[in-house]
């Protein structure tokens, strides 16, 4: 006769139980990893995130703000007057540590014919101008520190500088209110901008809209819209 061994029911229960402590286990290391990488992931985003924000208060910090008028100069094209060059005074937008680089393309003296180019500068702002028929890119600026400054060609956020925008050549032998006191740019003569208004283009009269647009190397652009006033004189506080 044949014995059967036989199973005890405690033994059965140990395996099952063994086998659940596995199960268990394998479910709580699965959950630690898609947890750990939900976290990473949420890392990860956060500092991407204040990455942006810390870039776009960067931009911000390096933008450019006026201080005070901004301030159209006329002289006469032949026998028409129109404004010849803009000035207005810029500081940092922003209180910051962060210079920006006003190195000019161009000079004044006085002499001959204004702006002078400067030989070999390496310029890192550019000015735009627009009206409703003309657009200039890159128009000859000068630039003339105002106040307290370090001597350099880099705006802190504790100096202020005038920069002045040409649209036109100004002959410094003819008085201001005479004709011909002002000229199309044509890059040549004694000094003298390229980039500004040549004759194919028509100048701007008595309440004419105009648009100025300063691209610092970083930061926001500065863009200035001013209309001109009913009628002309060789200075005008455009406000």
């Amino acid at each position: 006769m044949t014995i059967s061994p036989i199973r005890r029911p405690e033994q059965q229960a140990g395996i099952t139980g063994l086998e659940t402590a596995i199960i268990l286990i394998a479910f709580v290391v699965v959950a630690s990893v898609f947890a750990f990488t939900v976290l990473s992931t949420g890392v990860f985003s956060s500092e991407r995130s204040r990455d942006t924000v810390y870039a776009g208060l960067s931009e911000a910090r390096s933008s450019l703000a006026i201080r005070g008028s901004f301030v159209a100069f006329s002289g006469k094209v032949s026998t028409t007057q129109t404004p010849y060059k803009f000035s207005f005074v810029v500081a940092s937008a922003v209180g910051s540590n962060d210079p920006i680089d006003l190195t000019p393309p161009y000079s004044a003296d006085g002499t001959g014919t204004d702006p002078d180019i400067v030989a070999s500068a390496a310029y890192r702002l550019t000015l735009n101008y627009s009206d409703e028929v003309n657009f200039l890119s890159d128009i000859p600026w000068s630039v003339t520190w105002v106040g307290n400054n370090n001597s350099d060609n880099t705006l802190d956020n504790d100096e202020k500088a005038e920069i002045t925008g040409w649209i036109l050549d100004r002959n410094t032998q003819t008085a201001i209110g005479s004709n011909s006191s002002v000229a199309y740019m044509d890059g040549s003569g004694d000094g003298g901008g390229a980039g500004g208004m040549t004759s194919s283009a028509t100048v701007l009269a008595v309440g004419d809209k105009f648009t100025i647009e300063v691209n610092a190397e970083a930061g926001a652009v500065l863009a200035v819209e001013r209309r001109l006033p009913d009628a002309f004189k060789n200075v005008m506080d455009l406000k």
